[in-house]
């Protein structure tokens, strides 16, 4: 099959040159992130309020007070968190990999740590053995899930850092407040210790997921030294663009990236507004619209991480919850069209997002065609079937070719298919281009 080449990239961050170690990152679509911490039970966005913002958008408009967000760091004891069925949900839902927060930017660590005083250990719930991240990544990694860690290099809670006080109010983003060399020395030495326990008690780990890193320069943080110390535990680990200098891929946040990125880079979004649970957050994202989001991702070159955040209780919010399973019930028709594709049609050869998959096209109809739609550059002679893969239905089909080429063997052309008058039910419909094996290539990004 033949497409017209595609422009040159203009990439939003550079990534260093491919390695192997990226591999399994490029051929997965779908990611999990988990958002959960002590400050789950008070009902308010991971961190950031802590600092007097409601959740980060980038401008620090929200200003509000702050709030005492570790008051009740010695209470947690989520009853309801259960992993098992979070990974089960996940994996039904056609995830192939989960980020988990293991310390977010407020300084509490997830595990029964010895290298911060300030970890679940002081809780009842780390009191009786709980670590949360052993028991995510035990369930994770039995399901079949490729296992990340969530870790920010900016602590506002460590006196070393400097821990976070009213009269720095209102957070300066980049311009928050140094400390001593001795002291900063110290802090980094601290949070080296933090990554090491975490990558070398808990098996594999696939990936690392830093934040924060926007409040100092790469000179600061040292990023090669801290990436030679992450890499002497876990070599073929990946890493995001978090840390300054360092990376493997892009991290566009809360939407798809403006312009067309490069290699490889992954979305994480929020099901409503807030990241870690938040009972007054109500504003969901339907099904509906987390699909299309995950198709535009993979028919553009990347891969969706979509958040939850555990309540209170440990226990998912029952809109979450809804949603994997609706996500989950698309999946169970059209999942090769997304998981394990890669991006398929030029913009000008098809009106939708497209993907490819084999030897399969796979046509996404974000609006219901009138009567026939198009698929343009391609060879059509080579198509051996058009299916509606939400119903299953054979849709006819037939190839228009330029008379000066007809009587060539295999020409470009144009592939016109009748669409039935009435949209199946469901969240997305998908139409699957089948062409003859070994003989013209799937289109290609």
């Amino acid at each position: 099959m033949t497409i017209a080449a595609h422009p040159t990239p203009a990439t939003a961050a550079e990534i260093s040159s491919p390695h192997p170690r990226l591999d399994w990152f490029r051929s997965t679509s779908f990611g999990l992130f988990i958002h959960f911490d002590q400050a789950s039970q008070l009902g308010v966005d991971l961190s950031w309020p802590m600092v007097g913002l409601t959740s980060d958008d980038g401008s620090g408009v929200h200003a509000q007070q702050a709030v005492d967000y570790l008051r009740d760091a010695d209470r947690f004891d989520p009853q309801e968190w259960d992993p098992r069925a979070i990974a089960s949900a996940a994996k039904a839902a056609g995830m192939q990999y989960a980020v988990f927060t293991t310390k977010h930017h407020s300084g509490w660590a997830a595990w029964p740590s010895e290298a911060t005083p300030l970890n679940i250990s002081t809780s009842p719930y780390g009191a009786r053995g709980g670590d949360l991240v052993r028991e995510y990544v035990d369930v994770f990694r039995d399901a079949g899930l490729r296992i990340g860690f969530y870790y920010s290099v900016s602590d506002w809670s460590d006196p070393d850092y400097p821990a976070w006080r009213a009269e720095f109010a209102p957070y300066a983003f980049e311009e928050y407040p140094r400390t001593t060399p001795m002291k900063w020395s110290a802090y980094r030495e601290g949070m080296k210790a933090e990554l090491t326990e975490l990558l070398t008690n808990y098996g594999r780990i696939d990936l690392l997921w830093f934040d924060g890193g926007w409040e100092r320069t790469e000179e600061e943080w040292d990023s090669a030294d801290l990436e030679a110390h992450i890499r002497s535990h876990q070599p073929d680990i990946v890493l995001n663009d978090r840390l300054p200098g360092v990376g493997d891929y892009v991290t566009p946040e809360q939407s798809l990236p403006a312009e067309i990125l490069g290699d490889a880079w992954e979305a994480c979004i929020t099901m409503n507004n807030t990241w870690g649970w938040d009972p007054d957050d109500h504003d969901y994202k339907t099904p509906a619209h987390l699909i299309r989001t995950l198709v535009d991702c993979v028919a553009n070159g990347g891969s969706l991480l979509l958040n939850v955040g555990p309540s209170s209780t440990g226990a998912l919010p029952p809109e979450e919850e809804t949603t994997l399973h609706e996500i989950a019930g698309w999946m169970r028709t059209h999942r090769d069209s997304v998981i394990g594709a890669r991006p398929g049609l030029e913009p000008w050869q098809f009106y939708g997002p497209t993907t490819t998959n084999g030897d399969d096209l796979y046509l996404h109809l974000i609006a219901w065609p009138d009567e026939t739609t198009t698929v343009r550059g391609i060879r059509p002679r080579s198509v051996l079937g058009v299916e509606l893969l939400t119903t299953g239905e054979e849709l006819p089909f037939r190839a228009i070719v330029d008379p000066a080429h007809a009587r060539d063997d295999d020409p470009v052309g144009n592939l016109l298919i009748t669409i039935p008058p009435t949209r199946p039910a469901g969240p997305l419909p998908v139409v699957r281009v089948r062409f003859r094996p070994n003989g013209s290539p799937p289109p290609r990004f």
